[in-house]
């Protein structure tokens, strides 16, 4: 059973956390569970006892604002359990714990939580070029910590009592791509009798993080007007969900393309636009893909949801709209909607060993 561990100790040295992995796969109906061992150095508690977390927090501010007394994240979902002294019985070791406590030895202690299905996804809002501090955005961490209680305002945890590891959330798109959308309208001008009808359609239903995304438009003008070109751009919606619910619409990708549809004619022809986050570098409040630490990421995913329970935090989507620019006046528009994931990698096993954080 070969697999790679992170680890973080608290700053006394008294605890240190244990996890497999650090990104965890959320399949809609259910999302994988996270387990992991702390380890307690009993010598150093002074009676306390040891409390690990796991909490799903949205944050809309930077850590350094944190330091005069104003929290500026809130907690969208959190669960706590007690590890020292245990309070249950042997319950049952999955074998990802039986080979850290292998590992660490007797003094680990297994935790485990199991997230609900409507958490949203880790997921930052880009800042902007001049912006300094953590992004905003929506967080998942496993927080140990020695306390005399697991949740009380009264009490003050030292940080040097405390270890902490971020981790991510994360959907891939589903195996089975379904043929994708269409869309058509027809839009009559003032002093016409007949429209201008627009078809539109994608090949596919979800695209992968970089391919070009291919639009096929059929049209026919039964009008004397020319259209005279075509603009077909991405556009990003992201639902901040919390006290009330916002979204806010950004074009990731937009094309113009000079193709006329002469009055009284047919078209048909396919575009490919790609929308990529490296040209979209400058855009404050753009979502993308949450990260740990510095790695590189790209333009948020959709998500993905049952749609039974109300999710909170930040909710990614896009669509795909194709304009007509009409001569003398208006256009002709339509909309499809864009599922935009990665793909699920192949199942890789890596050597253990150990990576402190």
């Amino acid at each position: 059973f070969l697999f790679r561990v992170f680890k973080k100790t608290s700053g006394n040295g008294h605890i240190a956390l244990y996890l497999g992995k650090r990104d965890f796969v959320d399949n809609v109906d259910s999302v994988e569970l996270v387990e992991g061992v702390i380890k307690v150095d009993p010598s150093g508690l002074n009676g306390r006892k040891v409390f690990v977390y796991l909490a799903c927090a949205f944050r809309y501010g930077s850590e350094d604002l944190d330091v005069i007394g104003l929290s500026f994240r809130r907690d969208i979902w959190i669960q706590r359990v007690q590890v020292y002294p245990p309070t249950g019985g042997n319950a049952a070791k999955s074998p990802l714990q039986e080979s850290l406590i292998k590992k660490v030895g007797e003094q680990g202690c297994p935790f485990s939580f199991q997230m609900p299905t409507n958490l949203p996804c880790s997921v930052g809002l880009q800042p902007g070029p001049n912006d300094a501090g953590k992004a905003c955005g929506v967080d998942f961490e496993v927080k140990g910590y020695i306390a005399n209680l697991p949740d009380s305002a009264d009490e003050v945890i030292d940080k040097k009592d405390t270890c902490r590891l971020m981790i991510r959330k994360i959907q891939f798109a589903p195996a089975n791509n379904k043929p994708g959308p269409k869309a058509d309208i027809a839009k009559q001008f003032m002093m016409t009798d007949k429209p201008v009808n627009l078809e539109a359609s994608l090949e596919k239903e979800i695209y992968y993080h970089g391919d070009p995304i291919t639009v096929k438009l059929k049209v026919n003008n039964e009008t004397t007007k020319v259209v005279k070109k075509i603009k077909i751009s991405v556009e990003q919606l992201t639902s901040v969900v919390l006290y009330s619910s916002d979204t806010y619409t950004k074009a990731v990708c937009t094309e113009e393309f000079g193709e006329t549809i002469n009055a009284n004619s047919t078209f048909e022809k396919s575009f490919q636009i790609t929308p990529l986050l490296s040209n979209n570098k400058e855009k404050r409040g753009l979502a993308v893909d949450g990260r740990l630490k510095d790695e590189d990421t790209h333009l948020a995913s959709t998500t993905l949801s049952q749609g039974e329970k109300e999710m909170q935090g930040i909710i990614v989507s896009y669509k795909v709209k194709v304009n007509l620019v009409v001569s003398g006046g208006g256009d002709v528009i339509v909309e499809l909607p864009l599922t935009l994931m990665s793909p699920k990698p192949a199942g890789e096993c890596s050597v253990l060993h150990v990576t402190a954080i």
